[in-house]
């Protein structure tokens, strides 16, 4: 098989993509002490980028959907990993799906917008608005503890969080049927049943 020059520029970018995720995975914090504030950091760094080497980021990115390639794979799993400490420490608003979602939408779309608008009619308050935005939508302003605003919608997301895939003390089936309750408990908001 024979590659066009087109086909080895595209693999050479996807190469270097991935050596820069894995590059900034060494980076990251297992435990960090404010996961909001990492989630800005990370948020940052990767518009930054897409700002600065546009090219690469659109390769990157583009929207397959699949998710196939290994930048894609190991940009997924830092998201998730984010999005996974948000919720375990009671700080998500929102579903985890939907938060990885709506962080990686938001900052593709930051992106996007910077590069389409001409230079000289760029602003860089709106990156700082969209990250705002949303740190605003995917997080609470304090950790969620069990109060009436909160209740067990919060509860159970931090549980689901924080549960083991491999936890010994439940079998499989009580496993799967706690993580649908939670699943549910988390997406019903706190509202009432009679």
């Amino acid at each position: 098989m024979v590659l066009t020059a087109a086909e080895r520029h595209r693999l050479k970018k996807a190469a270097w993509g991935h050596q820069f995720l894995e590059r900034k995975r060494a980076q990251l914090d297992p435990a960090p002490q404010d996961p909001v504030e990492e989630l800005r950091r990370g948020w940052d760094m990767v518009v930054e980028f897409g700002v600065c080497r546009p090219e690469l980021f659109a390769v990157m990115n583009r929207a397959t959907g699949r998710g196939t390639d290994a930048a894609d794979r190991t940009g997924l799993e830092i998201l998730h990993g984010r999005v996974r400490r948000l919720a375990a420490g009671g700080w998500l608003r929102v579903d985890e799906e939907l938060a990885a979602q709506i962080i990686q939408a938001t900052g593709q779309g930051a992106v996007t917008t910077w590069h389409s608008t001409p230079a000289d009619r760029r602003n860089p308050a709106l990156l700082t608005v969209l990250r705002e935005s949303m740190v605003a939508a995917v997080t609470r302003a304090e950790p969620a503890v069990p109060t009436a605003e909160s209740g067990p919608a919060a509860a159970a997301r931090a549980l689901r969080a924080a549960l083991p895939d491999d936890a010994d003390v439940l079998s499989d089936a009580e496993q799967r049927l706690l993580r649908e309750w939670l699943t549910r408990l988390a997406a019903d908001g706190g509202a009432s049943h009679a």
